[in-house]
């Protein structure tokens, strides 16, 4: 008996483990995506145009972050993790940008068969934005995904509890 209240301790406590990781990409990429969405808005506002999708945001980062962590199972960048971090920091950050591209995409075709236009007229939506709008948004997406990564993998090399006490513990703890 000793032995499975052991591992239900162990399984609890990867379970809240995972939900604490969960709960802190989800929060990092809804804080990108809303600025995101923000600036937008703003940008329409001079045109008279309202935007409204803030609930996208919130979506898209709920996605996203489940996707890391499937990622970080399948250990995504493996390959160069003995690499200095720069590289599978940027490695990370280009395929994470491709997947909001390809989540974007998708967002589009949900609204166009939502709203009766059909896949085509999803996609046609998304593509109207124009290369340049898209070219930018990548850019930022992926700018802003280079630090979240670059935390994460200072995380696998110097440990989880570390960069915790280094971001929000006691400073003369950090360094122990």
């Amino acid at each position: 008996m000793a032995g499975t209240e052991r591992q239900t301790g162990r399984w609890k406590e990867k379970f809240v483990h995972e939900m604490a990781e969960y709960a802190i990409n989800v929060i990092y990429l809804t804080l990108v995506f809303a600025a995101f969405t923000q600036y937008r808005r703003l940008v329409l506002a001079a045109h008279d145009i309202i935007y409204t999708n803030y609930w996208v945001a919130v979506i898209q980062a709920l996605i996203l972050g489940k996707v890391i962590m499937i990622g970080a199972v399948f250990r995504l960048g493996r390959s160069l993790e003995q690499r200095p971090l720069i590289f599978p920091t940027l490695y990370k950050a280009v395929v994470f940008t491709f997947l909001v591209v390809v989540l974007n995409l998708v967002e589009h075709a949900i609204k166009g068969l939502w709203t009766g236009n059909g896949l085509a007229g999803g996609f046609a939506e998304f593509l109207d934005r124009g290369p340049h709008e898209l070219l930018a948004g990548s850019l930022v997406i992926f700018v802003a995904l280079i630090p979240f990564f670059a935390v994460k993998e200072l995380g696998r090399v110097l440990g989880e509890e570390k960069i915790w006490a280094l971001f929000f513990g006691k400073a003369d703890r950090a360094g122990d």
